[in-house]
């Protein structure tokens, strides 16, 4: 398991020290956080007042089990992985994060105070990102008079709570190759660039990657992939992906 006491973190005074920007630049990054969307301009002000910015590189780590998060995050740039840590140390990735989205909201509907025992969940940068982060009794207060964003909250919980159920149906009923396909699918829907039917992920995913977030080997999702590529479906280098044909692709999941 890789030690992330040793890792750079926004806890670390490099993380911190870059975070004094004012609230001018705070709200532009704000802006394109989707669920601040439209929002009016005193309640982005409210929140960039509360708001330090935290910078890290790839692999640089948000949070861990051992440094207890009380914040909620709103990704500005890259792409943040959350890894479940089980009591043995085992990785799963639970949700890969892109930017103008936002993680750790838990802590706003359930007592998160660290726990060795039941805390085990990791944020750590895919790439390099910029994430602003306010403190989460701070949050619930904004909350309290902007019921508009309380309810786009209620609502993100939501879909995050479907998603895991979709998620967890598609390990009981689907094969790995239909779960590898689907997430190759979405993860480029998500993330790719799209021209003529044909879409393009930059910084793809690793192998081992790829197998904890569909419950699978990374040797499995290795035969997954060359087999699609035989077929002229998909092509891909080390850190490339690209769809060649998206039709033929979601066939393989249906």
């Amino acid at each position: 398991m890789k030690n992330y006491k040793t890792t750079s973190n926004c806890a670390q005074s490099d993380g911190e020290r870059k975070g004094q920007l004012t609230h001018e630049i705070k709200r532009s990054f704000l802006r394109n956080i989707t669920i601040l969307e439209g929002l009016p301009a005193s309640t982005l002000q409210e929140i960039a007042e509360s708001a330090s910015m935290c910078q890290l590189k790839k692999r640089g780590v948000i949070y861990f089990p051992e440094l207890q998060t009380q914040n909620i995050y709103f990704l500005c740039k890259g792409h943040v992985k959350i890894v479940r840590l089980s009591p043995e140390g085992q990785e799963t990735i639970l949700e890969i994060i892109g930017p103008g989205d936002i993680f750790g909201e838990l802590c706003l509907v359930e007592d998160m105070e660290f726990n060795e025992d039941n805390y085990v969940e990791i944020a750590e940068a895919l790439d390099e990102v910029q994430v602003l982060m306010v403190s989460c009794q701070k949050f619930l207060q904004i909350l309290e008079h902007h019921p508009k964003l309380n309810i786009r909250i209620i609502r993100h919980v939501g879909l995050k709570l479907r998603k895991a159920e979709a998620k967890l149906e598609s390990l009981v009923f689907k094969n790995a190759q239909q779960r590898v396909s689907e997430f190759i699918c979405k993860f480029a829907e998500a993330f790719g660039k799209i021209k003529h039917r044909q879409v393009t992920v930059d910084k793809f995913l690793s192998q081992k990657e790829i197998a904890q977030l569909t419950g699978t080997s990374r040797q499995t999702v290795a035969s997954i992939l060359n087999n699609l590529r035989k077929k002229g479906i998909i092509d891909f280098t080390h850190q490339r992906l690209v769809i060649l044909n998206l039709n033929w692709m979601q066939q393989y999941f249906l």
